[in-house]
């Protein structure tokens, strides 16, 4: 596979800055609305109870540890699952945006021949699923090729170009979709620490990223639609198989 660079993503009407730099902006505001919150909570009680200096060190210990152990135990889970519900609450923009994540992640993989086996579009509902707190909205699949070549410690450049593509595919359709990406940090995080796994040098890793995204986003501008049906056979909770005939009746109709 030939070098790739960001003139051939802008080329393409691709802006790679607002792509490959999620914001969480919905997700980063709420945590400051609820850190404010409990400053004035924290502030409110020790004006009107007036506890004594060691009641007040008590409190605070008490909040750093609950927090820190979330944090060691979860990884943050308990914090996302309160965030990430009341994103879903109040924030239907946020709501949709990612519900179209997870179904370009689904779509993409299906195309890629990976078989998805399940999904989830909030932490409640991956907790109530599965009930581990450190797991968020995504989507599952059938890999276990995949993955016993991760095992191997040897991956073939086909498999890492699917993986590429399906886990560039969420902030590839935020990006069709808005023109930026806000969800997906996670999905970047994953894909970079599978390169630097696979001891890539950054050129390579560039390369290989801007290969995906090209790919990816061709193929997500052209089935954009069925993209948005998937979303919302996903939101009225359709099974695997209803979103798989869905897919499968869509393209029937664009071939």
């Amino acid at each position: 596979r030939r070098d790739y660079d960001l003139s051939e993503l802008r080329l393409n009407n691709i802006e790679p800055e607002k792509l490959l730099s999620p914001t969480e902006s919905t997700i980063s505001g709420l945590r400051d609305v609820f850190q404010r919150f409990l400053l004035v909570l924290f502030g409110g009680w020790v004006f009107f109870a007036r506890p004594s200096g060691e009641q007040c060190a008590g409190a605070v210990t008490f909040l750093g540890g609950a927090l820190a152990f979330d944090q060691i135990a979860f990884g943050g889970g308990v914090e996302a699952l309160i965030l990430d519900t009341l994103a879903q609450a109040t924030s239907p923009s946020y709501t949709s945006r990612l519900q179209i994540h997870e179904a370009a992640h689904f779509l993409v993989a299906y195309l890629m021949g990976i078989l998805p086996k399940g999904y989830t579009l909030s932490s409640l509902d991956a907790y109530e699923r599965y009930g581990a707190l450190n797991v968020q909205a995504g989507c599952a699949f059938c890999d276990g090729a995949f993955q016993r070549e991760v095992a191997r410690g040897k991956i073939g450049s086909g498999s890492l170009g699917r993986f590429s593509c399906v886990a560039l595919a969420g902030i590839s359709m935020e990006y069709v979709a808005y023109g930026f990406a806000e969800g997906g940090v996670a999905d970047v995080r994953q894909l970079d620490g599978m390169l630097r796994a696979l001891a890539f040098s950054q050129k390579k890793s560039d390369s290989e990223v801007r290969w995906a995204v090209l790919n990816t986003i061709s193929i997500l501008r052209r089935h954009e639609g069925v993209v948005r049906k998937l979303a919302q056979k996903m939101a009225e909770g359709g099974s695997v198989g209803s979103c798989v005939r869905l897919i499968e009746a869509e393209l029937g109709e664009d071939v």
